[in-house]
């Protein structure tokens, strides 16, 4: 059971002498050794948890409900897997992104103590605890957007912690009311509580609070606007980080609360998440589709890809949560590969304005193909992850009746296309570009990251089934969360 602590205490380990470190060379290194060993053990815990089942670890031998516990399901390892997954492309993209004088900002430090707000908010079985977690990811988050203090920089940092210092003061809120209607903050002692509760119907007062608060962090329809407003401004490798892991945590949080202890009102709650779901895809779809700026299309997509994620909960069906979960794992790596690439047609052209683009099929027919492989696994096209993740949700929807979600899911899947293509032309096919434009070649450090991340996404189609395995157990978990608060209160 000690594996559960890991992840957590890595990084920390790692934090101190990055801190203490004034060698340039050494906090590269660092960095690349903690998310190598974080890869390892996160690997460790997933295994464990496949063969051993739900793990839990009770931190200073205090039982629950009464002491911090720790817990690991198939769920919550599997989002420490790829989260470290990619943290470690990230790292390696990080060598050449991020420049001497970033890394004097101790850029490393707050790499790792987000990593380690991540890992907290997946592991935790405590709901005060997890609040801990969000605001340990809030700070760092917002140092990495600021790091580098131009004007973009700070503007769009100041708009993001804005908004997400709302989305904690109502997490907040919500934490002490549940705390005073119930007397426990642990998740699967609430669990027991409200199942037994003839009056669990007024919780709906603190499932409100959390639903704004988490969908603030997930960017979901009306929530959203801090991401686009905010991620273009950053470091591309600070981009990259935060598209593949940050509004996920708030996703994976909406799917614990609403499958675990918040499943009172069920006919309420299940039509409002359908309902901003599709207002989600379809709002965040359209707009990627007006802009010009690679990063602004794919922040836009990030929270169209969001809505998705919110479809399969609101299905509520074993399947369709399946492929929510499915379609999160091949969104995270897909979404960071996307905007690796970015970056990297962003140093070859000097510019992320697609309008200044061009030629890169010619110049870098590699680039042409590392593209490829995220695009059609964005858009759902065979045989990459995104069709496999959007077929298992579509086939849930309509074996749930809820004919038009899949619909708009669908529909959602063109204008994805559609933004794909318009990269693809203005970028590789278009034979204008900047004329200061970068004339070297990639060398394969600077293409490993992406090959990395496209070598998953077609791993997740081809091994389709062995991943849709592994979803549907985690979905049965959520779905039937016994076994959850047995592993938890040993009762």
């Amino acid at each position: 059971m000690q594996i559960l602590i890991l992840p957590i205490l890595l990084p920390v380990v790692f934090i101190v002498p990055l801190i203490l470190s004034k060698s340039v060379r050494l906090s590269r290194g660092l960095g690349i050794t903690s998310s190598i060993l974080l890869l390892v053990i996160a690997l460790i815990l997933f295994v464990s948890v496949l063969k051993h089942g739900i793990l839990t670890l009770f931190l200073g031998g205090w039982e629950a409900p009464y002491g911090i516990t720790l817990v690991a399901d198939t769920t919550s390892a599997l989002m420490v897997l790829v989260s470290a997954f990619i943290a470690f492309t990230i790292s390696v993209y990080s060598l050449f992104m991020v420049s001497d004088d970033l890394v004097r900002s101790k850029f490393y430090v707050f790499f790792n103590s987000l990593i380690l707000g991540v890992n907290g908010a997946f592991l935790t079985g405590d709901v005060f605890n997890l609040y801990v977690w969000f605001e340990v990811m809030l700070l760092s988050s917002f140092v990495l957007i600021t790091l580098g203090n131009n004007k973009a920089q700070l503007e769009g940092g100041i708009k993001y912690m804005a908004m997400n210092l709302i989305g904690s003061l109502l997490f907040l809120i919500g934490l002490g009311l549940l705390y005073g209607k119930t007397g426990t903050l642990n998740m699967a002692h609430l669990a027991t509580i409200l199942n037994e509760d003839n009056n669990n119907i007024l919780m709906n007062t603190s499932s409100v609070l959390f639903f704004v608060a988490f969908g603030i962090k997930a960017a979901v329809f009306p929530l959203f606007f801090w991401l686009p407003a905010s991620y273009h401004t950053a470091n591309i490798s600070v981009t990259s980080l935060f598209a593949g892991l940050l509004t996920k945590v708030g996703v994976y949080v909406l799917f614990r609360f609403f499958t675990l202890f918040f499943i009172q009102d069920q006919d309420f709650w299940h039509q409002l998440l359908l309902i901003i779901a599709a207002a989600t895809m379809l709002f965040g779809g359209m707009a990627a589709s007006v802009y010009y700026d690679s990063r602004r299309i794919l922040s836009y997509h990030i929270i169209s890809q969001i809505g998705y994620m919110i479809m399969g909960l609101g299905i509520y069906t074993p399947l369709a949560i399946a492929g929510a979960i499915y379609f999160t794992i091949h969104n995270m790596i897909a979404k960071t590969n996307t905007f690796v690439i970015a970056g990297l047609i962003a140093k070859k052209n000097g510019t992320f304005d697609l309008k200044e683009s061009g030629g890169l099929l010619k110049a870098s027919p590699i680039l042409a193909i590392l593209f490829i492989i995220p695009a059609l696994a964005l858009a759902g096209v065979p045989p990459v992850s995104g069709f496999f993740a959007k077929f298992f949700l579509i086939k849930g929807g309509y074996e749930a009746g809820d004919y038009i979600i899949t619909s708009i899911a669908v529909f959602t899947g063109l204008l994805t296309l559609y933004s794909m293509v318009k990269i693809w032309f203005e970028a590789f096919l278009k034979p204008v570009g900047n004329k200061n434009k970068n004339s070297s070649g990639f060398s394969f450090i600077q293409l490993f990251p992406s090959i990395l991340l496209g070598t998953a996404s077609i791993a997740l189609g081809i091994f389709a089934s062995y991943g849709y395995d592994i979803a549907i157990r985690a979905a049965n978990e959520l779905f039937s969360p016994e076994a959850y608060i047995h592993a938890v209160l040993n009762k």
